[in-house]
């Protein structure tokens, strides 16, 4: 505990936030950790606030209830219990370091050394500690990796890999963030050394870390040295046009990772990938709409398609088209598609009922036929047609 800070930068504005002071209040010891650490030296917005403090974590719990603080023991193995201050979840973490790893889970035991706990970390520039009044801790170099643009394992990279082989994809999940030029090769080819090994994590874990892959603001080069070290092949082997995918980041498309996916591996079977991964249902079922054909451009037959399958879908797909490369105005499709509320078909079973078609079949039928020529029309909105064109279509099945 009394190695002195490597430098100082002006407290970031997260440490005033009501919600976190209160905790330091209540910790004065704590300091900040990790990412919202590497972000406010970035000048990155900082999302989730993390802290680290000596204490072992029954001593947490009991402080912050002391202080009046709601307390969650989220993980105590492991150390970390989360504070609940006015809806916002900040997590505490004690000191710790690694007894024996298996590749995807560890034993800890818990320390008074910031640098034991620092050394456990996967990469430099996450391993940055940040008190109160500024002072920054950085024992392996990880400001001078951020302003580079290198993403590096503290210590040996195939060593950190053995204790969670998941770091390969966080590898890539930062090097999409922040890597700027070559990759360290000794982290790349350690990485490749280890991509057997991959196969041993869960579903979860790689569909978690894969989203926020594609969720960077460019994952292209990330996904290509993916792709170099044989990492995409294990983990998404329907991953099948890197270029695409580069394509659709490059014209300005927004960073949807399912609306990536689809770019990615355009050939896949949804059912099969959704199963490997875990999906969500509602994942699922927007990587299918995505992989749908592209849309039309035909005014009438666009509006169809918005009655079909909505703004959302239709304005990925015109995305998805123009990285293709497929002839069209899909600048203007897509406008069209954000202005234009979607077209409701008005009419209902009750509708062909009125006209004295009994409950059955032929409901069904009356009201699809005329729908279908509601969509062929371009979904117009004219109640008093549609009416005539269900009475046609009563007669013709009556």
């Amino acid at each position: 505990m009394s190695d002195p800070p490597a430098f100082r930068i002006a407290p970031p504005p997260f440490l005033a936030d009501p919600a976190v002071a209160r905790v330091l209040d209540a910790l004065p010891e704590a300091r900040a950790v990790g990412g919202c650490v590497r972000d406010a030296i970035a000048g990155r917005p900082v999302a989730d606030v993390d802290l680290a403090t000596p204490r072992r974590p029954e001593e947490v719990m009991r402080t912050l209830a002391q202080h009046g603080i709601k307390v969650v023991p989220t993980g105590l193995d492991h150390g970390t219990v989360t504070a609940v201050v006015e809806g916002r979840a900040i997590e505490i973490t004690s000191l710790r370091r690694d007894v024996a790893t298996d590749g995807r889970h560890a034993v800890v035991a818990f320390t008074e050394d910031w640098r034991e706990d620092a050394a456990r970390r996967d990469f430099t520039f996450n391993a940055l500690y940040l008190d109160r009044a500024g002072n920054v801790w950085d024992w392996f170099g990880g400001k001078e990796d951020l302003a580079r643009g290198v993403v590096r394992f503290i210590g040996d990279p195939a060593t950190r890999l053995a204790e969670d082989h998941l770091r390969g994809l966080r590898f890539f999940r930062f090097h999409a963030r922040f890597g700027r030029g070559e990759p360290d090769p000794a982290a790349v080819a350690a990485i490749a050394a280890d991509v057997p090994n991959l196969a041993s994590l869960s579903a979860e874990r790689v569909w978690s870390e894969l989203k926020r892959i594609l969720a960077a603001p460019n994952p292209s080069g990330a996904v290509r040295l993916m792709r170099q070290t044989g990492v995409l092949a294990a983990v998404l082997p329907e991953a099948t046009d890197p270029e695409r995918l580069a394509r659709l980041a490059s014209i300005g498309a927004p960073p949807d990772p399912l609306l990536r996916l689809a770019a990615l591996a355009p050939g896949a079977d949804v059912a099969r990938l959704a199963a490997r991964l875990r999906l969500s249902g509602a994942e699922a079922e927007r990587l299918a709409a995505f992989l749908g054909p592209a849309p039309p451009t035909e005014p009438r037959a666009l509006r169809a398609a918005l009655a079909e399958a909505g703004a959302e879908t239709i304005i990925g797909l015109a995305w998805l088209a123009e990285a293709a490369g497929l002839a069209g105005d899909w600048a203007a499709v897509r406008a069209i598609a954000a202005a234009t509320p979607r077209p409701v078909f008005p009419l209902r079973g009750a509708d062909v009922l009125a006209l004295g078609i009994p409950p059955g079949p032929r409901v069904g039928a009356v009201l699809g036929a005329v729908e279908r020529r509601w969509k062929e029309a371009g979904c117009p909105e004219d109640e008093p047609l549609l009416r005539r064109w269900l009475a046609e279509a009563a007669a013709t099945a009556a």
